[in-house]
């Protein structure tokens, strides 16, 4: 079975939907962030808290490495500006939920008391500034916080370097098309 291709109107009402959805799901991974209860993970159940963490981050990298590979071979029916963003955005609430389970331990963290705060020191993490006014002080917010240079080194950093392929790619695409036609 053969596929008709689409109309260029069609293409951009499928690329806008599209970006709907996945823009919904973003914000669902936020009010989720803010709404689960997760003052029930950490040192209440530390098993839990550490296979939850270990399973979601590691579903989210295998996605991650799907995307990147979507890219790189090029794979037209694929939208990884949109998938590969809101997969970052769900690494950063992961690594936000990890640090507040952890903070609730006495001595892990100085300085992070609720949820903004955990989520603000994920991003400032993530960015490489470190203000020093949030600070991993236990043994186990210091690993799980070389684990998110780690990660965001590894996978963040070939997520965004395929998103400028796919990008450089469409413009000479588009570039070409226009000298053509």
């Amino acid at each position: 079975m053969t596929r008709r291709p689409r109309s260029p109107s069609a293409d951009a009402r499928h690329h806008a939907r599209s970006w709907i959805v996945w823009t919904c799901v973003a914000v669902a991974v936020v009010v989720a962030y803010f709404l689960l209860p997760l003052d029930h993970l950490g040192p209440e159940r530390p098993v839990l808290s550490w296979v939850l963490f270990g399973v979601l981050l590691g579903v989210v990298a295998a996605l991650l490495l799907g995307q990147i590979h979507h890219v790189l071979v090029d794979r037209p029916d694929s939208n990884p500006g949109v998938v590969l963003t809101l997969l970052i955005v769900l690494s950063v609430h992961i690594f936000s939920a990890t640090y507040y389970a952890l903070a609730k331990e006495p001595g892990e963290f100085t300085g992070l008391h609720t949820r903004v705060d955990a989520l603000y020191f994920t991003v400032v993490t993530l960015a490489t500034v470190g203000y020093g006014d949030i600070t991993p002080s236990g043994q186990s917010a210091r690993i799980v916080t070389l684990l998110q240079i780690a990660y965001s080194f590894v996978f963040l950093t070939a997520a965004a370097t395929a998103l400028s392929t796919r990008a450089r790619a469409m413009v000479v695409r588009r570039t070409e098309r226009d000298r053509t036609g």
